[in-house]
Order: structure tokens, then C-alpha cells, then sequence
């Protein structure tokens, strides 16, 4: 279980019945995907109410990209909610492959928050590295890697922001990168510190978020929890792939 600070109790739990959410990220759609991706999500309105998108759903992030992808998401007939991953951003057409997925329908979220009734919210962004805990990585020595930290506070502060705005009975946070160690887990250790930072598990923790849904470790392990016992998901599609039986997305009832 990754560490932190307590903030104070824990809130009861919602009264109101469950919800269905279906999450996936690191779909790395290409050109040469077309007419891949859809059949993915055929069934999806029939197992949840909203479908997450956890980042890296391009592979270089071009606009080209995103309107392959954009055309595969225009059969899904539930709600989409995302956020935009490292390799959304590679080619530095961020902005563009953002609006593209927003004029397909998707809530693309950065710093921002979608509420999709006054029993379910969503608080979104990118978020970033630099490690866990007591391997923190801290702002001090060179400019870059003070630059580095800073990127990271940022997104922390981008997800605090959007929590905040939330009035909703059920608050899900939808990420790329991990707020804890435990769903990096089974990556290698050497690059752990670059999958997330439990810097963005302080806004999870202190406003309640009932769960939170990531990408971006391929090889790390689906569930873990914070220590304010929030569940969090890792929702990669290359790790559903290897669940038993193979998921196109994982279902959870928040």
C-alpha cells in the first residue's frame, strides 16, 4: 500500500445504488488501426454508463491519429470521459489531438471536471513522475529537475482544483500516470519513479475520491488502494490483455 498523509475521517459512503463505469487506457491507436478499435467497444452501453479513457490513446499523437480514433469512438453510445497520456503529446499536438476527441464527443479533461448527474463526477488530468513516498523526488540541485518537480505539483494541483468543483455524491478521479506504487508493481523498478507520483494521491486523499482509474504501466498490476482506502485501478489495455479472461476494458461499480 503506498504511504501518505491521513486526512482525517473517512466520509460514510454514498447512498445512493452503485454505477457502472467501464475504463481502458494506452489503446495507442494508429493510422493503420482503422476499423480495429471499434468492435472493442460494441458492447460497452450494455455493461456501464460512462466509458473512461485513461491516456496514450493515440501512439505519437498526431491529428491523424486522433481522427482514426475519433471515428472508432463515434459508435459508443454512453458518455465518454478522458484524458490525454505522454504519447498523446509526443509529437506536440496536444491541443489538437484534445479537440479532435472533444468534437467526437469526448469529455477531455485537464484540470477539469465533468459531472454527469448530482450522484457522479469526474475530476481528470494528465498527471506526471517523479516516484513514491519516501523516494520522493524533491525540487533542489539543478534547474531541470527542479523544472521536473514543479511539472509535477502542477498536475497535482490541476487535480486538486478539479476535485474541489465536484458536488457530486460519487467523485472518480481519471488519470494517465499512478498516484501510488502498488499498480506500477511488476514494472521494472528502475523505472518506477517515471510511471507517477504519489504526489497526486494528496487531492485523492483529501477529497474523498470514491476511485480513481490510470494507465500508462503496461506491466503493473490492475488494483491497489491509498491509504484513505481509495481504490484505484490500473486500466492499461496491454495488462487487460493479459487478465484472465482478456479485457477490452475493465468494469467497476463505483
Amino acid at each position: 500500500m503506498a504511504g501518505g498523509p491521513d486526512h482525517g475521517p473517512r466520509p460514510p459512503p454514498p447512498a445512493g445504488p452503485a454505477r457502472r463505469l467501464a475504463a481502458v487506457g494506452d489503446l495507442h491507436c494508429t493510422e493503420e488501426m482503422r476499423g480495429a478499435v471499434r468492435p472493442w467497444f460494441a458492447e460497452v452501453e450494455r455493461q456501464a454508463e460512462v466509458l473512461l479513457l485513461c491516456g496514450d490513446l493515440t501512439d505519437r499523437g498526431t491529428p491523424q491519429e486522433a481522427e482514426v480514433l475519433a471515428n472508432e469512438l463515434s459508435g459508443v453510445r454512453v458518455p465518454m470521459v478522458g484524458v490525454l497520456g505522454n504519447h498523446d503529446h509526443e509529437t506536440g499536438h496536444g491541443r489538437e489531438v484534445r479537440q479532435i476527441l472533444r468534437q467526437a464527443g469526448m469529455h477531455v479533461l485537464d484540470g477539469e471536471s465533468f459531472t454527469l448527474d448530482e450522484g457522479l463526477g469526474f475530476a481528470g488530468t494528465k498527471g506526471f513522475a517523479g516516484g513514491f513516498g519516501e523516494h520522493l523526488l524533491q525540487a533542489w540541485g539543478e534547474e531541470t529537475i527542479k523544472a521536473f518537480v514543479a511539472a509535477a505539483l502542477d498536475e497535482a494541483l490541476k487535480l486538486e482544483t478539479a476535485l474541489a468543483k465536484l458536488r457530486t455524491e460519487r467523485r472518480v478521479a481519471v488519470l494517465h500516470y499512478s498516484p501510488l506504487r502498488g499498480t506500477v508493481l511488476g514494472e521494472p523498478a528502475e523505472i518506477h519513479a517515471f510511471l507517477g507520483t504519489s504526489r497526486l494521491q494528496e487531492p485523492i486523499n483529501r477529497y474523498h475520491a470514491h476511485a480513481v482509474f490510470h494507465g500508462h504501466a503496461h506491466r503493473g498490476t490492475y488494483f491497489d488502494r491509498t491509504n484513505r482506502d481509495v481504490p484505484v485501478y490500473n486500466c492499461a489495455l496491454p495488462l487487460l490483455r493479459r487478465m484472465d479472461p482478456p479485457q477490452s476494458y475493465a468494469v467497476v461499480e463505483v
